[in-house]
């Protein structure tokens, strides 16, 4: 398989960590979004959307994060994603939904870069925008989560609800949003934060130049 991946991206980022859980093996294909390469015509003939990741799975290419996370899953079923009984699948998914259909969108590069482009706003503006829709997700997170004292999302093992948090919480002490309201939330990144699956998947410790593996074990 060969994962196009920008790696200061969240959704490339969730595909990295279930790459990892699931001790897949996967060459990286770099694409600069701060250089503009996911316009390029390359890469549209291989994702018109020009977003990452994109998956080449050797069957086709997939995009979208979470696509991608359930096929992986579903083709490689151990360790599972997803709870077993349906109620907590469900919940499991509406969790990871909320980080990445209700906050990432708002607070992904094309729209930061349209704000303070062809908007105009100032970098504080944007950093404004940036923590008010983070707040405005990350808090009813926090509440839902904390009626379990699980050390994971859904319970003893990492899951595609997880996956999307810990991304979403390392974009946001980027841009310095300050976390000390949602202790839960941490509570669960440093419990997924502990685990090596999630250590090399992090944007620090990603190949520093094309052609590298992405798993090196």
């Amino acid at each position: 398989m060969k994962l196009y991946d920008y790696v200061r991206s969240s959704a490339a980022y969730r595909v990295r960590i279930t790459l990892h859980l699931k001790g897949l093996s996967c060459e990286t294909l770099p694409i600069s979004l701060l250089d503009g390469t996911q316009r390029s015509d390359s890469y549209r003939s291989v994702n018109p959307t020009g977003l990452v990741p994109s998956l080449d799975t050797g069957h086709g290419i997939l995009g979208q994060s979470l696509a991608i996370i359930e096929y992986l899953d579903e083709s490689y079923p151990e360790p599972p994603l997803l709870p077993a009984m349906p109620f907590a699948r469900a919940r499991c998914r509406a969790l990871a939904l909320q980080v990445a259909c209700d906050i990432h969108p708002l607070n992904n590069l094309r729209v930061l870069n349209y704000l303070t482009g062809d908007l105009g706003l100032s970098e504080e503006q944007k950093t404004t925008w940036y923590h008010h829709w983070l707040q405005q997700g990350l808090t009813p997170l926090e509440q839902q989560l904390s009626t379990s004292d699980a050390p994971f999302c859904c319970g003893d093992s990492p899951s595609l609800a997880d996956i999307c948090l810990v991304p979403q919480l390392t974009n946001a002490r980027r841009f310095k949003l300050d976390l000390a309201p949602y202790p839960r939330l941490v509570a669960i990144e440093q419990a997924c934060n502990r685990l090596e699956a999630f250590q090399l998947a992090h944007p620090d410790q990603q190949p520093p130049h094309p052609g590298n593996p992405l798993i090196r074990r």
